[in-house]
């Protein structure tokens, strides 16, 4: 039975992330529409949400987080003071609260929301797929029947992974969270390259992504690590040889790194700018 049996979920912020989440547990029947209320400003938002999903639909934020046995809070980060002050007070012991907010720490959400069941955690965008990858860190007020939810709810998206030290979340962000966009980035080189040859752009669009998906899937089932398969398809004074020649006189190893931690450093900033803004009263907060 999943842990997720007769659960009332809440989405707080009912957007592209939120309704992949909602989606994956009603794909995998993990919940029953009844069980989920999502929260949107909008009405046609609302009544596109209720008529695909067969959900329940609200207006207020606090509406919905009320008496949900799982909060999702899945707005953006510059909301996250709003948004607080809005459902502050009316959470109750016992709710878990699951943040998908990019930047946003524990410390943040707890001071935010007065409330100290809290994961928080970072997905990727290929989990509108089901293909995602999510990294989470539950606080220790937390409890294992708690965390084993988060792991459920999380795992409609993809892969999940439950880390014991909050840092590796925003270094998470950096590498899977943001990670999409640095594939994007080399697929759309890739693509503009193979036009440049002479190819057709809808013949290159295909030939890059065929063979970038083969290439992960190949990897994947390998078990082998990627030095062992570049190695593999590198002939002495061949074409993958004179390839990567120019790779690495264009520093592509450094750029990446480099990308990786400006993404890690930005979190980190997010996480300090909402941390700032946490009510003084927070410092009193009670122990769950």
């Amino acid at each position: 039975m999943s842990s997720l049996a007769g659960r009332t979920i809440a989405t707080v912020g009912s957007g592209v992330m939120a309704e992949a989440i909602i989606a994956g547990l009603l794909r995998g029947q993990l919940v029953a529409p009844e069980q989920i209320v999502a929260s949107h400003p909008r009405p046609d938002r609302r009544e596109t949400l209720a008529r695909i999903h067969g959900i329940r639909t609200v207006d207020g934020n606090a509406a919905a987080a009320a008496g949900a046995d799982i909060v999702l809070l899945a707005i953006k980060p510059q909301m996250l003071a709003r948004v607080g002050r809005e459902i502050r007070g009316g959470l109750e012991p016992g709710q878990l609260v699951i943040s998908i907010l990019a930047g946003a720490t524990t410390r943040a959400l707890t001071g935010h929301l007065g409330h100290r069941e809290v994961v928080r955690s970072m997905p990727n965008t290929p989990a509108q797929l089901g293909r995602g990858m999510t990294v989470w860190y539950a606080t220790p007020e937390t409890s294992a029947a708690q965390r084993e939810q988060a792991a459920t709810l999380l795992g409609a998206l993809g892969a999940q992974i439950e880390v014991d030290d909050e840092k590796l979340v925003a270094m998470a962000t950096a590498v899977s969270g943001t990670g999409p966009t640095y594939v994007f980035l080399v697929m759309e080189a890739l693509i503009d390259a193979a036009v440049h040859l002479g190819f057709a752009r809808h013949i290159a669009h295909d030939l890059v992504l065929e063979t970038l998906e083969g290439s992960t899937l190949f990897a994947k089932q390998s078990g082998m690590h990627p030095a062992e398969l570049r190695n593999m398809v590198t002939s002495p004074g061949g074409t993958s040889a004179a390839a990567l020649h120019e790779l690495e006189s264009g520093r592509l190893r450094t750029v990446l790194s480099e990308a990786v931690w400006a993404a890690f450093r930005r979190t980190v900033e997010l996480g300090d700018q909402l941390e700032a803004g946490v009510p003084a009263d927070a410092a009193v907060l009670p122990e769950g």
